[in-house]
């Protein structure tokens, strides 16, 4: 970022996990020198991320993403993200043609 003249136009956004790692000259006055913390998904968040995460998925009757988003308390939307396409690969294991609840909650022990 050195070297460069300034632009009032351009605005850079960077994102972390782990802000501790970060080099402290990029967190240096004029730099990548704000910072906004977002917290994980509340109860009606998790439900949402689910919904979209599972929209072009086969889903069996008894699945309840309120359900399944109760018991993700403290996972982000990567998490979930991650606990739909685990879900899909241990149904499509079982040769099933539809994710059902306990593909769900095995992934959920696997992430």
């Amino acid at each position: 970022m050195d070297g460069f003249e300034g632009n009032t136009g351009v605005i850079v956004l960077a994102a972390t996990n782990i802000p501790d790692v970060l080099d402290k000259a990029l967190l240096r006055p004029g730099r990548f020198d704000r910072q906004i913390a977002v917290s994980l998904p509340d109860f009606k968040g998790r439900a949402k991320i689910l919904r979209v995460h599972s929209r072009d998925k086969a889903l069996g009757d008894n699945v309840n993403l309120d359900e399944v988003a109760k018991r993700c308390l403290g996972m982000s939307g990567a998490d979930l993200a991650n606990v739909m396409n685990e879900a899909a690969i241990f149904a499509s294991r079982k040769s099933k043609e539809v994710i059902e609840e306990e593909d769900i909650y095995d992934a959920m022990d696997r992430i």
